[in-house]
């Protein structure tokens, strides 16, 4: 095991199980503005509306929502900020 600091290029997690709309919106929200351009975060919730109210957040902030899946319950959505100029690294 390393006690490395996380690369700068890998995603961040945020893990959101069990909480009830509109909280996962909003919180994947505050991420997002918080989030470096270029840099991509990975959201894992359990609430049923989060497949449409998460999209629709990030559309709203001008992310990108680079992959969507489902697994039994939970969600996950993969975001990037774009960096400056609308380009992603």
């Amino acid at each position: 095991m390393s006690d490395a600091p996380p690369s700068p290029d890998s995603p961040i997690a945020l893990d959101l199980s069990g909480l009830k709309c509109p909280l996962p919106a909003l919180r994947t929200r505050k991420a997002l503005r918080l989030l470096a351009p270029g840099r991509q975060l990975v959201v894992t919730c359990t609430d049923p509306l989060a497949g449409i109210d998460i999209p629709h957040a990030v559309r709203e902030e001008g992310g990108l929502l680079e992959a969507q899946e489902r697994d039994g319950a939970a969600f996950r959505f993969t975001i990037r900020r774009p960096a400056p100029g609308g380009t992603s690294t």
